[in-house]
């Protein structure tokens, strides 16, 4: 333990309430809060230096010719004062240490929010290496970017970092390389990009997993894995995609990846929800309304189309006899009160609409 206060304080029986912290040891924890080094690593130094420090003056103590009662008298004196002096100081620079990261982390991620807006909001070229560097992360790798929020109330700042804690969580799942980016949108939601070096359904199935098991309070849109600059973009499109479909979505899911079926054609319907919600009615008619038995007739017509109208491989798909789709597509096409006809990409745009988005676009009951 190199701050000599302790010895000080036992030296002249200073009373602890008198101390003030050592100008060194404070900017000592600054400096470690700067430099990412973790609170628990500069106390255990602290109660290193006390262990140090309290070998030497026993064996100091037993080189004496003191009464024993005399030297185990002093060694307990020294040994609880030196106990009450970290445990004082431990609390200040942990007080010290928390403080400037808290400033520091606020000042880093508002210069680096500022250079990924840039980035995102040109098609200019950046020199991608001066940019990496500037950010902290590796531009010409692949990327999968992600848009997480919470609608859980924390402490003010509290969401971020529930969020930061979640994109670091996710990294260290996939075993990353490269530390990911994370920066904030706003208070309550975040931008993230993991530099990945796998297959795309591999890491999504890993953060869903995550997602799952860990932070329930934690919302996840995930984009495409893209590559350099352009990709660093692209994939942070179709992961904002993605949310503005799982905002609108009477579900609301948790997790929504730009891959899943139909997202890239949805989040063009979230522009103008009142808009898509009168051509849902107009192409569905009464198979649109808000009802059980519609839903499951929208489904069933859905997934015949999807699976080429084969009434086979829909109902394998949806784990019925080929009859009962048949029969339920026939009801369907009777709800809708007109042929398909040359409408087929129409209705299944509309069934689209219908099954990420709910009540928003049906009609209610009656």
């Amino acid at each position: 333990m190199r701050d000599a206060s302790a010895v000080t304080l036992i030296r002249h029986r200073i009373d602890l309430d008198r101390v003030e912290p050592p100008t060194a040891a404070l900017e000592y924890a600054r400096r470690a809060a700067q430099h990412g080094i973790a609170v628990s690593a500069l106390i255990r130094a602290y109660r290193l230096g006390q262990q140090e420090m309290l070998v030497r003056i026993l064996g100091e103590i037993r080189a004496t010719e003191l009464d024993p009662d005399l030297r185990l008298s002093v060694y307990d004196r020294i040994s609880s004062t030196s106990f009450a002096y970290i445990d004082w100081i431990s609390q200040q620079v942990s007080g010290t240490y928390e403080s400037e990261r808290e400033r520091w982390l606020e000042h880093r991620n508002s210069v680096r929010a500022v250079r990924v807006r840039e980035i995102l909001d040109s098609d200019d070229l950046f020199d991608i290496d001066t940019a990496s560097s500037a950010l902290g992360y590796p531009l010409r790798s692949k990327h999968l970017a992600l848009v997480l929020w919470t609608t859980q109330s924390d402490p003010p700042g509290g969401e971020l970092l529930r969020l930061e804690r979640f994109t670091r969580a996710a990294a260290e799942a996939l075993q990353l390389r490269h530390g990911p980016l994370f920066v904030a949108e706003d208070t309550v939601s975040g931008w993230a990009w993991l530099p990945l070096d796998r297959e795309l359904s591999e890491a999504v199935r890993t953060i869903r997993e995550l997602a799952e098991t860990s932070d329930t309070a934690v919302h996840l849109a995930l984009g495409t894995l893209d590559s350099g600059l352009a990709g660093f973009r692209r994939s942070h499109r179709r992961a904002r995609d993605a949310r503005k479909v799982a905002a609108a979505s009477a579900s609301s899911p948790r997790i929504t990846a730009a891959d899943d079926q139909g997202i890239a054609v949805a989040a063009l319907l979230t522009d103008n929800l009142v808009d898509t919600r009168r051509w849902v009615l107009d192409t569905l008619g009464p198979l649109a309304d808000d009802t059980a038995s519609d839903a499951r007739l929208r489904e069933t017509l859905r997934v015949f189309l999807h699976e080429g109208s084969s009434y086979t491989a829909a109902a394998e798909k949806l784990v019925l006899h080929p009859n009962s789709v048949r029969y339920r597509v026939s009801r369907a096409i009777e709800r809708r009160a007109r042929p398909i006809g040359e409408e087929r990409l129409e209705i299944e745009l509309a069934l689209l609409a219908c099954r990420h988005f709910g009540q928003a676009v049906l009609q209610p009951a009656g």
